[in-house]
């Protein structure tokens, strides 16, 4: 869990990185649909945005493609890494394959959105992300680890796994069927701090490491009820 990248006192400041007009027009729209003073600069290519990032005030989300030019798939997203630590990258890609997606995740994005996506899943990604979430399709996430979704169907059938309380039962079904943790504590009456602290327990409890692998894990063991 990141902090909200949307503060009441500050506008957000966005840069997408992508090679192609429509692209960036696209998330552009996207963006200020949900947020309609966000900041946006621009870039097309790995040079473009690294000078944007070395002479601009603090950028809150940088949205790149890993295939522009100057990326060279994964060198590019190190190199940004590296030199800007502090700003959250979230991956716009053609590619779908599981090791660009693990890729991804091993290299500290918070996001990985799929160029296939209709503009209510992009939506539903920004939101997730500005929020502060993480994002990455179940089904990506499923290709992924196969480990963990082997674990979750397992998990599901043994008498003998790990028990959950009913509130982190409820969390985990909910976050399974891609909500975000603002979401689930809405629906759940509680705060998102309690929900957190919910879903903090049952990763404990499960052995999970981080939020992907709970996200995956959840969406196989509850078989994607209290999904969208």
């Amino acid at each position: 869990m990141t902090a909200p990248l949307r503060k009441p006192a500050s506008a957000m400041t966005i840069l997408i990185a992508d090679d192609h007009w429509v692209v960036r027009e696209s998330l552009k729209q996207v963006a200020r649909g949900i947020d309609a003073g966000v900041d946006i600069k621009e870039a097309a290519s790995l040079e473009e945005a690294i000078a944007i990032l070395e002479r601009s005030g603090p950028i809150s989300l940088i949205l790149i493609d890993l295939v522009m030019p100057g990326m060279k798939d994964f060198e590019g997203l190190e190199l940004l890494r590296r030199r800007f630590p502090s700003i959250p990258v979230a991956v716009i890609s053609i590619h779908e394959d599981p090791d660009y997606v693990r890729q991804a995740i091993q290299n500290g994005v918070i996001g990985y959105i799929p160029k296939s996506a209709n503009a209510e899943e992009i939506r539903r990604a920004l939101t997730r992300i500005f929020d502060g979430e993480v994002y990455f399709p179940r089904d990506l996430l499923t290709r992924s680890w196969p480990g963990a979704a082997e674990s979750a169907t397992n998990d599901a059938n043994d008498p003998n796994a790990p028990r959950l309380s009913e509130r982190e039962d409820e969390v985990m079904k909910l976050l399974g069927g891609g909500h975000a943790v603002s979401e689930i504590a809405e629906l759940l009456g509680i705060t998102a701090q309690t929900a957190r602290v919910h879903l903090g327990n049952a990763m404990r409890k499960l052995g999970l490491r981080n939020r992907e692998s709970a996200i995956l894990y959840a969406s196989r063991r509850y078989d994607n009820s209290g999904g969208r």
